[in-house]
């Protein structure tokens, strides 16, 4: 070949290395756009345990509860944080009203896979005063226990219950606890906390006996 056509080749040949080109938007299969992280599979070893808590500050107790499982990092060994409430319609004035209540004051439940150390940071979060359990150890709730309480908490849902006002002196029968059957009349009504104190006749005596709107019906 000559010397010119020789050159001419090589000067018309491209010795930058290719570059590869982006895929186009168009190239990525729809089921792969925008695949949220799958979730990291729940603890096997996890059981519901019901804690104590001060009467009033079950909410605070969750969200510190929470805040300390972040903290601590602790997601993996203690789950869900509960407070078992239901809905209930109140009629004021004629019109009707649909509130959240604590169906169990003072307790929240809480999913964990127990150990000391779990123990101790569920243990030690403020306005805690202890779990449910003999002793100092903690006792799961089984299954069926767990489940009632669920299906409740949905079941509220659907179908909200009525609340009952109370008035002093208003005569009413016991329905649930060592007193059940027993009645009397109606001395003080807490609104607040939904609770009646009731006085009742006991070996001839009469006896005040606090309990909550739910374990009291009205005597028609």
């Amino acid at each position: 070949m000559p010397e010119d056509e020789k050159n001419e080749a090589l000067a018309s040949e491209d010795t930058t290395p290719p570059v590869a080109e982006p895929p186009s938007e168009e190239a990525v299969p729809a089921s792969e756009e925008a695949v949220p992280a799958s979730e990291p599979p729940k603890n096997p070893n996890m059981k519901w345990y019901i804690i104590h808590a001060y009467s009033g500050f079950e909410r605070k107790v969750k969200e510190s509860l929470e805040s300390r499982v972040q903290a601590f990092g602790l997601q993996d060994r203690i789950g869900t944080v509960l407070i078992p409430t239901e809905s209930v319609t109140e009629v004021r004035g004629g019109k009707k009203y649909t509130s959240e209540r604590m169906f169990y004051p003072g307790y929240v439940l809480v999913e964990m896979n127990m150990d000391d150390h779990v123990w101790h940071v569920v243990k030690s979060t403020p306005r805690v005063t202890g779990f449910v359990g003999t002793g100092q150890q903690p006792t799961p709730l089984s299954e069926e226990e767990v489940s009632h309480i669920v299906y409740r908490v949905a079941d509220s849902k659907d179908k909200p219950k009525l609340k009952v006002k109370f008035e002093k002196n208003e005569p009413v029968r016991i329905t649930e606890g060592p007193f059940a059957t027993f009645t009397g009349v109606v001395d003080e009504v807490n609104e607040d906390r939904e609770t009646v104190k009731v006085m009742v006749t006991i070996f001839g005596r009469s006896t005040p006996v606090e309990l909550e709107f739910g374990q009291v019906e009205k005597v028609a």
